[in-house]
């Protein structure tokens, strides 16, 4: 990567949409198929439907998910991955991937931090 103010500007933009938590889980449910507004706060879990609406909102703008209204009473809302959000699958997937095989050596070695950081009258992190 050339890293430029402007290359960083850009990609600091980007992976501030497509990398924080609620994102990742976002397109990570996605994967597995369109799914209602319902479904979706179901499969996340603890997001509050505000932060839900607004991650929507923010992957469709950057032509991540597309969202569709049916015309029924009352009206049915449905979202899936466009081209370009199936594209972030494998990442993602590497990513909780790597988190699931790495999580016990992140959880020992903030366990030897803590302990060290106690010792020595540091704070933490």
């Amino acid at each position: 990567m050339d890293v430029t103010p402007d290359n960083c500007q850009i990609t600091r933009e980007i992976l501030t949409r497509v990398g924080d938590k609620w994102s990742v889980f976002i397109v990570a449910s996605l994967g597995e198929g369109a799914k209602r507004f319902s479904e979706l706060k179901r499969a996340v879990g603890s997001i509050s439907q505000r932060m839900l609406t607004l991650t929507l909102r923010g992957l469709e703008r950057d032509g991540l998910v597309k969202r569709t209204v049916y015309p029924t009473v009352p009206p049915s809302v449905e979202y899936e991955l466009t081209a370009l959000g199936k594209t972030l699958l494998d990442p993602v997937n590497g990513l909780a991937a790597w988190a699931m095989r790495s999580k016990e050596a992140i959880f020992e070695a903030r366990r030897r931090y803590d302990e060290a950081a106690a010792q020595s009258g540091r704070s933490g992190p």
